[in-house]
């Protein structure tokens, strides 16, 4: 009986190991969808019961009358007022609808709040990148346990109707954010009193789809550091792909002082992250980047939740640094938050494998597959840092992207806030771009 009651807990737990790692590709059923009860990149189409999450209906393509880049994201929906604000007194009341590191945030910090408004599925891509997904859905897989996807050309969105978390993942390092990209960002590591000293780059990223002559490219990546003076010139060049098997992430840096470009392998990972006084590591950045294979990635399920959202008012050129970042947390009255649905993965660090989070919680928004919140734990399993993204649609892409990010660190009790432009030039998408500024030899030269 005892050998029996093994055997059948043996076939249980290979049960749940296949259960959590298969995978395969979209049916002909599913990619037929993509476009009808499905939307192009395979959200729901349609609103929730109560009316409170609308149907898409195509989101924001069209610039609205008046839309000067200069000045910033005109706000579609400026109309709109907050149905209700959350805060530490009422966050009981939505916990449902919340993340646990939202609830942290709310009962921590007085400042913290969510002004929730009417929800605008305002997510939108060219009508070439939605062929795309459609062409290539059937045809894409992962291979070496998540850690390589096969079969993607031009794809955005690999999997529309993912089977496992690390395919929810895929997606996200894949969203559509043109084929080129140059921003200039400034990130902020708040002290407690809420000092700050800017930490200023630009940022030049080509993605695979906008270099189709290459294979296995998921983008190349370069930023040069302007501010302050003490990393003024540095520079970091990164090569990410699609096969992380195959070939991992490649990295150089360019030191002003020696003149000289060096490889770069702790670009990656848990590696603290330049310019945030160690609040972040290199994996954080862009809520997450690089091999996924240090985890073990979890589909939890698809949820409505309060995140946020349109955040065309933080764009605003007439905002100054001083007027959004303050003590503690940023000013929640110019943030927009909105009930969506997400998609829920939960990243469990693999036996063996080393990193300072033990367990990544995210939750994807269903129409961009951007993520738009994340809870990072320590290796007690404690609640460490609260990852808020600010997204926007961009009319220049179209492409739903980052307006700003905010990680909380609840020990250090501190923050830093990235990807803020209010003073700086405003975003670029699909500029013309040579992969050969891309290489070690071009960053040496920019750099001298």
């Amino acid at each position: 009986m005892a050998i029996l009651s093994r055997q059948i807990s043996l076939a249980a737990l290979m049960l749940v190991c296949t259960m959590t790692t298969a995978h395969a590709k979209a049916t002909v059923e599913q990619v037929e969808r993509l476009g009808k009860d499905l939307t192009p990149v395979g959200a729901e189409r349609a609103g929730n019961k109560d009316g409170s999450i609308p149907a898409w209906e195509g989101g924001v393509r069209t610039v609205p009358a008046g839309y000067e880049p200069t000045k910033g994201l005109i706000d579609p929906f400026a109309a709109d007022k907050p149905l209700f604000t959350i805060n530490s007194a009422n966050a009981e009341q939505y916990k449902d609808k919340l993340a646990p590191g939202q609830l942290a945030l709310l009962k921590r910090y007085p400042s913290y709040a969510i002004p929730v408004y009417p929800t605008r599925r305002s997510a939108a891509f060219p009508d070439s990148v939605y062929a795309a997904i459609k062409a290539e859905a059937g045809k894409v897989d992962t291979a070496n346990e998540g850690n390589s996807v096969l079969g993607v050309v031009s794809s955005s969105v690999p999997f529309p109707v993912p089977q496992n978390g690390v395919e929810a993942i895929w997606n996200h390092a894949f969203r559509y954010r043109g084929g080129t990209l140059i921003r200039n960002a400034t990130e902020f590591p708040v002290q407690s009193n809420g000092s700050f000293t800017p930490i200023r780059r630009s940022e030049e990223t080509i993605f695979g789809n906008g270099m189709k002559d290459v294979p296995n490219v998921l983008f190349y990546f370069r930023t040069n550091y302007l501010a302050p003076s003490s990393i003024a010139g540095d520079a970091l060049l990164a090569h990410d792909y699609i096969d992380q098997v195959k070939q991992p992430r490649a990295a150089w840096v360019y030191n002003p002082g020696t003149r000289r470009v060096l490889r770069a392998p702790e670009v990656a990972y848990d590696t603290p992250r330049t310019g945030t006084d160690g609040l972040s590591t290199v994996d954080d950045y862009d809520a997450f980047n690089g091999s996924p294979d240090r985890f073990d990635w979890k589909l939890v399920g698809k949820r409505e939740m309060i995140i946020s959202y349109n955040n065309n008012r933080l764009t605003d050129k007439s905002l100054k640094y001083t007027n959004i970042i303050q003590p503690a947390t940023m000013k929640s009255e110019l943030l927009r938050y909105e009930l969506h649905r997400v998609w829920v993965v939960e990243a469990t660090l693999r036996a063996g494998k080393s990193h300072v989070y033990g367990k990544r919680v995210y939750y994807i928004d269903e129409d961009s597959w951007q993520i738009a919140h994340g809870d990072l734990y320590d290796g007690r399993g404690e609640l460490w840092r609260v990852l808020e993204v600010f997204g926007a649609q961009y009319y220049e892409g179209p492409a739903y992207f980052i307006a700003g990010t905010a990680q909380y660190d609840l020990q250090a009790r501190r923050y830093v806030s990235s990807g803020l432009t209010n003073e700086e030039k405003p975003i670029r998408f699909n500029v013309p771009m040579k992969t050969s500024d891309f290489t070690p030899d071009a960053l040496r030269r920019a750099g001298n």
